[in-house]
């Protein structure tokens, strides 16, 4: 008997209708743009995706803030309150402090609630790489499984999810921390592109570069070729800030030259666009490793 519910929170990026197809609890994170705070809701309710970066492209001030431990509290003791179990799969803490928030959450409510399984797994992954952790944990849910036997799965599965992106504009990288401010100068100057991963302690880093967007987007599909396990039995996940055609000419170039089962295309939310910027473009299968 399935008397559990999978829960992840809003930077897995899963758009609302797979949410509500697997019966998905989601926390939506937060935002800040010029001052004022939106919760990051998958169906976009306090904020659109393209009002978002509308006004990241018209200069507004974009931040994001930790999640507290009450947020978790409440919405994983609702679960409990049901009689169900919480197995709960969060943003990379390479990343975020989000994960351990949840991680203090549960321990308070295993004291209160000591007959009910309350799991944490540290997906060690972001946007749609930590959301195709989730669809494929849903999808074994289907099958049956046991939140035990989930864990596991999710577990022993996690670091075959492999991300990669490129990004338009590296000073929004410059302004998380991601490049020097040399480097984004001179890259912006000569028109390079970064192709970045997040690798094994969910963290981001920079790989490569490419010469102009085309071939940056071309990258990605490379990468995949290198890594890519059974790609033509695949649902495979591509996130996008604001730019959905040339996600669109990515997800026609992996089936032409690849062939996959389904791709699924998504905004970038603004829990990860804030730091990413307009025009960033992610791709996430799953790998023989990352």
């Amino acid at each position: 008997m399935n008397d559990f519910v999978i829960m992840t929170d809003s930077s897995g990026d899963l758009p609302q209708n797979l949410i509500d197809e697997l019966s998905l609890e989601v926390l939506p994170l937060s935002v800040s743009v010029d001052g004022k705070q939106y919760y990051n809701y998958p169906d976009g309710r306090e904020i659109s995706f393209e009002d978002f970066y509308k006004q990241v492209r018209d200069g507004a001030d974009a931040k994001t803030s930790a999640v507290n431990v009450d947020q978790f509290i409440e919405v994983m003791e609702k679960i409990l309150k049901e009689g169900k179990d919480v197995l709960y799969l969060g943003f990379s803490s390479g990343l975020s402090g989000t994960y351990s928030a949840s991680t203090v959450a549960a321990e308070d409510l295993r004291e209160k609630y000591p007959d009910r399984k309350i799991y944490t797994v540290d997906t060690l992954a972001a946007s749609m790489g930590q959301g195709l952790l989730v669809y494929l944990a849903a999808k074994e849910k289907e099958k049956g499984k046991s939140i035990d036997e989930v864990r596991d799965f999710a577990e022993n599965n996690k670091l075959n999810l492999v991300h990669w992106f490129t990004v338009n504009d590296l000073f929004h990288l410059k302004r998380g921390g991601r490049v020097s401010a040399t480097t984004a100068v001179v890259g912006t100057m000569l028109n390079i592109k970064p192709v970045l991963h997040v690798d094994n302690e969910g963290k981001l880093i920079n790989v490569a570069k490419a010469k102009g967007r085309k071939a940056s987007i071309r990258a990605l599909l490379e990468k995949m070729k290198e890594t890519a396990t059974n790609p033509q039995e695949q649902t495979i996940f591509i996130s996008h800030g604001d730019c959905y055609e040339e996600a669109k000419e990515l997800a026609d170039m992996i089936k032409e030259e690849i062939g996959v089962k389904e791709v699924v295309i998504n905004f970038i939310g603004p829990v990860i666009g804030a730091h990413a910027g307009p025009g960033t473009i992610a791709l996430f299968f799953v790998g023989k490793e990352r």
